[in-house]
């Protein structure tokens, strides 16, 4: 049956309008969307086609030869239908997959965002640290200067 692309992502088929990596990304969900579309579309219409055959192919007939043969139709569309609806199964795992993966995707892409503003408040955070210790040392070195030059300290 039809068992091209592998199912990769439905995501919703945005607009195409703005540049970079996410309108290439709403592109690829939209062409995906489409061919799991026509995947389901030709899998449904080739259990429905087999299915009316199957019923048109077995009538019972006096004649042994044509009963043979419709027995080996009725199996060949039987086998068919069962073809249809297994690629139809596989579509429905390559969704479920494809959302699971999708999920983590985003989840993966939330977490590595905190953690980049996590670091650059980090950053800044030590910066600051540093700032008010390079103050405080100023102002410890003022008090020692004062207090060694002050007259309490000279009179004990």
């Amino acid at each position: 049956m039809n068992k091209g692309g592998a199912g990769v992502g439905l995501g919703g088929a945005g607009g195409g309008g703005g540049s970079g990596p996410t309108a290439a990304a709403a592109a690829a969900a939209a062409q995906k969307q489409k061919t799991l579309l026509q995947r389901v579309d030709n899998d449904i219409r080739t259990i429905v086609d087999n299915f009316s055959g199957l019923v048109n192919v077995c009538r019972v007939n006096d004649q042994p030869v044509r009963n043979s043969q419709e027995a080996f139709m009725m199996e060949t569309r039987a086998a068919k239908m069962v073809q249809a609806a297994d690629s139809l199964l596989k579509l429905v795992s390559e969704l479920k997959q494809t959302a699971i993966f999708s999920g983590l995707a985003s989840l993966n892409d939330h977490v590595e965002q905190r953690t980049a503003e996590f670091n650059r408040l980090a950053e800044k955070t030590d910066q600051m640290l540093a700032r008010i210790g390079e103050d405080a040392a100023a102002s410890l070195k003022e008090l020692e200067s004062h207090y060694y030059s002050s007259m309490q300290r000279t009179s004990q």
